[in-house]
């Protein structure tokens, strides 16, 4: 069975949900789990404070109720699996390098920071830097996939280094700035330059967007790696492997920089 946690009500502050992730709860009693701090902004808080406790493997927790206030929920992820059913705040999926985050709900700023494996899902929108590097860190993304069923606001996938960002909605102003590898495919399109100071890696949009002057048309192309990437990503967006699967016109850029990156647009 599952272990489930179950929100008594709105919390009144911010919560730290990190420790919260099978490697850390696995062995644990219920009491000793309920004893569990939750750091927080004010007042102690712990998990019995906070949630309704339904004992089960630790291999798969299940958080029945989310908040805008729950922050680093999945942060440090190796295995098994998490999910909620609501929204989350700041930061989830910190440092995951493994296993499945699923939130059925919207998540804040910076969902996926740090990630380098494992698979992080966002059934709804999600806030500015999805994927990108907190303050002082150098990179986002180093690999894995993270899928959004929804929109993202800005700065997208921003330093991503490694693997797979989706995103079934339209992204803001700035996405995939700064990219040094990976792939960021949005199938809504997006705002403003795209791809700005981007060095490498691939960036597919639904539609054309204003780019820097600095990006070059290499005109249009049927290829044989969007066609092998679709069938990869079909089981996990049938959008996306559509996308890949048209002839798309190529922009190679950002030449401000390196310049050997290279974006997208249907032709």
């Amino acid at each position: 069975m599952t272990l489930v946690l179950t929100l008594k009500q709105e919390p009144d502050q911010r919560l730290d949900l990190s420790p919260l992730v099978p490697h850390l709860v696995d062995g644990k009693s219920t009491a000793e789990i309920a004893a569990i701090e939750l750091q927080t902004t004010r007042e102690k808080r712990t998990v019995g404070d906070v949630f309704n406790i339904k004992t089960g493997d630790a291999g798969a927790i299940r958080f029945e109720g989310g908040s805008g206030r729950f922050d680093n929920l999945g942060a440090g992820l190796k295995s098994g699996e998490i999910s909620i059913e609501g929204a989350v705040g700041h930061a989830a999926g910190h440092d995951m390098s493994g296993g499945r985050l699923t939130i059925d709900g919207d998540a804040g700023p910076f969902a996926g920071t740090g990630l380098s494996g494992g698979r992080l899902e966002i059934k709804g929108n999600a806030g500015d830097f999805l994927g990108a590097p907190l303050d002082g860190d150098m990179e986002g993304v180093t690999g894995g996939l993270i899928i959004v069923r929804g929109s993202v606001g800005n700065r997208t996938g921003d330093r991503l280094r490694r693997g797979t960002i989706v995103i079934e909605g339209a992204a803001g102003d700035y996405a995939g700035s700064r990219i040094i590898a990976g792939t960021l495919i949005v199938l809504g399109g997006a705002r403003r330059l795209p791809g700005y100071l981007m060095r490498r890696g691939t960036i597919v949009l639904g539609s054309a967007a204003a780019l820097s002057p600095t990006f070059v048309d290499c005109g249009a192309h049927n290829l044989v790696f969007a066609s092998v990437f679709a069938r990869l990503l079909r089981p996990d967006s049938k959008g996306a492997a559509d996308l890949l699967a048209k002839r798309l016109r190529r922009f190679g850029g950002d030449t401000a920089v390196l310049g050997k990156g290279e974006l997208f647009f249907p032709a």
